[in-house]
């Protein structure tokens, strides 16, 4: 049985010597896949093996981090080696990206939208997080209190405000994903944000925004109505 090795393509070409030279932003995902599972198979070089692999999930490369090992393994060429080398480098990619220092302070919606995208751009439902700051804007915890789509009638201060209380915060940020991937605010978001300010006010700890997740992309109501 003959296998085809990135070393036997144009020099130019590889995958890794792209990378040297040029820089790891210029590689594909198949090129990118092709350096961890190093060769092809009797009918495929390394890159169309890899690229029958990013097939294999309904989201490319993003899709990947859903399918098992068993699911890998069932693509002609991919055994538990290649495999297990594609699921630990998908993990090490999350555990990277999902790193947080201990002390995070607030300046802008879009330093919130860094510390949260990678944990909530896949999410497949709503979840409605609130995050409590102190004085100086750094994040002393959150919350995820509600899981579904938003409702004014379900959504209650109680849930949104009580870790803020117990914890002596001094303002809170409200925070939720569309798994769409459009961040655009429905009526009900807009609503559920104008009530919580209003109780918000009266209990003395200030909504300072209510930011929305999409896919790469982000929706903050205190952007949008200054």
């Amino acid at each position: 049985m003959s296998y085809f090795s990135i070393k036997e393509m144009d020099y130019r070409e590889r995958p890794r010597e792209k990378l040297i030279n040029k820089g790891v932003r210029f590689l594909s995902n198949a090129e990118l896949l092709s350096i961890l599972i190093r060769t092809g198979n009797k009918n495929d070089d390394a890159i169309t093996l890899s690229t029958k692999i990013l097939s294999k999930s309904r989201h490319g490369i993003r899709g990947l981090e859903e399918l098992s090992v068993e699911q890998l393994c069932e693509i002609e060429g991919i055994g538990i080696s290649k495999a297990t080398v594609i699921k630990a480098a998908l993990e090490i990619g999350n555990r990277v990206s999902s790193y947080r220092p201990e002390k995070y302070s607030i300046k802008n919606p879009h330093d919130l939208y860094k510390y949260y995208i990678q944990e909530m751009r896949y999410l497949k439902k709503e979840v409605f997080k609130v995050i409590v700051l102190n004085t100086k804007n750094e994040i002393i915890t959150d919350e995820d209190v509600f899981i579904g789509t938003l409702n004014q009638s379900i959504v209650h201060p109680r849930e949104v405000f009580v870790e803020a209380i117990k914890r002596n915060g001094n303002s809170i940020i409200l925070m939720h994903n569309h798994p769409s991937g459009n961040p655009s605010p429905s009526d009900e978001d807009i609503d559920v944000t104008n009530r919580m300010r209003e109780c918000g006010d009266i209990l003395g700890i200030k909504v300072l925004d209510h930011i929305i997740i999409g896919d790469g992309i982000y929706y903050s109501l205190e952007e949008h109505e200054k």
